[in-house]
């Protein structure tokens, strides 16, 4: 009954609430048209408390939930997400990215190292939502209810791993160091050198009918499974130890990249056809049942290239066969780098359509949160001709400033920026955002940011909740722009950053410049201050210029422009109404703040 109540409550939520233009034909969007807005739903909202043990009898090492420490279980889940939809929405957002919602292994770890799969990134059921989160008939009536919205749905998926049920005999209380190719060959059984395998031909033999000579699986450990959990994984072919590397724990360099196991997790066996052929079959389902509109997924470097190339043209074709031309496939290559060509790899090698911008968040953290040079925001744009498909590649390209991995863009520039005042950091946050929703990209909002969130540092201690949290170590955080803290609820639709980006988010679904227009990087400076460039619409020659100040120093310049503009207006700021003479224009610009204008 619970189900069927919430499904209806959904309904007529997404029946009485105002329809964006265009909502009928959201599927026409394209991905360079959305703002995404990115959450973990166990820290988002909590709409039914009944569900935050998941139904699992026993204490937090059973169940994972304890909203006292910031590695378990908060409570937050689908019916959260559903509930504060008009929160989301209200803020210009048109696509919600929301971490895995599937079936996790409750809690995983060592002694004194344990934690909960509350980030869903610790799969056993491929084919089911975690019941911390909901159900199966949840999920659709929260997609149900986001597209009635006119909003997209976008699914966090996983390819490279499952949760760590595998051990192996070597290393029963440590972790297994990862063993190469070259040194445990898969010819020859590890424990004692004995031939195995006779006429398997190696991975790079991509082919059914040499895996089937895999059969032995002990060429570099020995791998066992518990008792317990031989037949946990779902589907039941993921519970076979021949889908998996079985080598040890990567080191996330060479070989070891893309076989060795994340940090204790199965690695999947992404060379194998079988397990290609498996992963199609999975998330081809969840496009069929459910209409999800894209994929984000994780980890996607540390899996083999032809593994991508072959699913991702896979789930295209499975879209539009549902009805849905514009998926939105973005792959995660993580560097802490402004590394454009490891990025692109992934677009020409893999075959991925677009790849999460982490070269934008190194030069925006860097140069709007440090004090770079601006001419890192011009190389940026220079480079996007090494994408496959060069800038119009770039321009479906989800960029961020911060995320639930590395951190908070706030976090990173308090960091940089220890002696400045929160009006100082507070006017830094907010030309982050200035600059990714007007830049070429497809910007994306960290759930929380929009609220004023800092953080500590990385992976948990940027992940606080939206509701009001237990945990100590994020209640004791100075938040920016606002008087709260954590311990308190946090959906103000009037806090400065949240304003900011609804104000930002309008401009620029108005504005096919902004969504789809070319780049013309105007000037840039070898140190802190001017970055002005415009976006220009092709199709109706509609052009919006940005001018940005990185400075703490006010800004008196003078800016390029087409010799032929002759009237500019302002979308934002105290843009000139005129050239001072044919192809240049006088601006004046405060310390770290930006102007937006038409030219014509």
């Amino acid at each position: 009954m619970k189900t069927k109540a919430l499904i209806l409550a959904a309904s007529l939520l997404a029946a009485t609430c105002p329809l964006p233009l265009a909502a009928q034909s959201f599927r026409d969007r394209l991905p360079e048209d959305e703002t995404i807005y990115f959450v973990l739903p166990d820290r988002f909202e909590n709409g039914d408390p009944k569900n935050d043990t998941g139904g699992i009898k026993g204490d937090r090492m059973k169940h994972g939930f304890d909203p006292t420490s910031k590695g378990f279980y908060q409570g937050g889940d689908l019916a959260g997400l559903i509930k504060r939809l008009d929160y989301i929405q209200a803020m210009g957002v048109t696509a919600i990215w929301f971490a895995p919602v599937f079936k996790n292994k409750p809690v995983q770890g060592g002694p004194g190292q344990e934690s909960a799969g509350y980030h869903g990134y610790w799969v056993t059921d491929f084919t089911s939502v975690d019941p911390h989160f909901g159900t199966n008939a949840e999920f659709k009536a929260f997609v149900d209810a986001a597209h009635k919205r006119g909003m997209k749905v976008y699914m966090d998926i996983i390819a490279n791993h499952t949760a760590d049920v595998i051990q192996y005999k070597e290393c029963p209380t440590s972790a297994c160091r990862y063993r190469s190719r070259a040194d445990f060959p898969y010819s020859r059984r590890a424990s004692d050198s004995a031939p195995i395998n006779a006429g398997f031909a190696g991975d790079s033999v991509k082919t059914e009918e040499n895996f089937s000579k895999l059969t032995d699986m002990n060429f570099a450990y020995t791998p066992v499974v518990p008792e317990a959990e031989k037949n946990i994984k779902v589907p039941a072919w993921l519970n076979d130890i021949r889908y998996y590397h079985n080598r040890g724990d990567t080191t996330f360099t060479g070989e070891n990249s893309t076989m060795g196991d994340f940090v204790g997790l199965d690695d999947l066996y992404t060379e194998n056809p079988k397990v290609v052929d498996g992963f199609i079959d999975i998330y081809g389902a969840w496009i069929d049942n459910y209409g999800i509109d894209g994929f984000r997924i994780d980890t996607a470097k540390h899996v083999n290239s032809e593994f991508w190339a072959k699913f991702a043209p896979a789930m295209l074709q499975r879209a539009a066969a549902k009805g849905i031309p514009n998926f939105h496939i973005f792959g995660e290559v993580a560097t802490g780098d402004q590394d454009t060509a490891l990025l692109a790899r992934y677009t020409r090698e893999a075959k991925l359509p677009a790849i999460l911008d982490f070269a934008f968040g190194r030069a925006t953290v860097d140069t709007v949160g440090g004090n770079a040079a601006t001419e890192k925001l011009n190389r940026l744009i220079e480079d996007d001709v090494l994408y496959e498909g060069g800038a119009e590649t770039a321009k479906r390209l989800p960029t961020f400033i911060g995320n639930h991995d590395a951190g908070r863009f706030a976090m990173f520039v308090k960091r940089q920026n220890p002696q400045a005042d929160d009006a100082e950091l507070l006017k830094r946050v907010i030309l982050g955002h200035a600059l990714m929703f007007t830049m070429r990209g497809v910007p994306t909002i960290y759930s929380g940011d929009e609220q004023g969130f800092v953080g500590k540092g990385g992976d948990q201690d940027s992940r606080q909740p939206l509701f009001a949290s237990k945990t100590a170590t994020y209640n004791e955080d100075r938040l920016l722009g606002t008087m709260t803290t954590t311990a308190q609820a946090n959906f103000n639709q009037q806090h400065p950053i949240y304003t900011t980006i609804a104000k930002l988010a309008k401009i620029r679904t108005g504005s096919p410049a902004l969504r789809r227009g070319d780049t013309v990087v105007r000037n840039y400076a070898e140190g802190p201050g001017l970055f002005a460039f415009s976006r220009i619409d092709k199709s109706n020659g509609e052009e919006v210029l940005t001018i940005v100040n990185t400075s703490t120093k006010q800004l008196s310049t003078n800016v390029e422009l087409d010799p032929k503009s002759t009237i500019l207006s302002s979308l934002h700021g105290n843009c000139p109404s005129t050239p001072r003479a044919p192809g240049t224009i006088a601006i004046e610009l405060a310390p770290l703040d930006y102007m937006i204008c038409t030219v014509k």
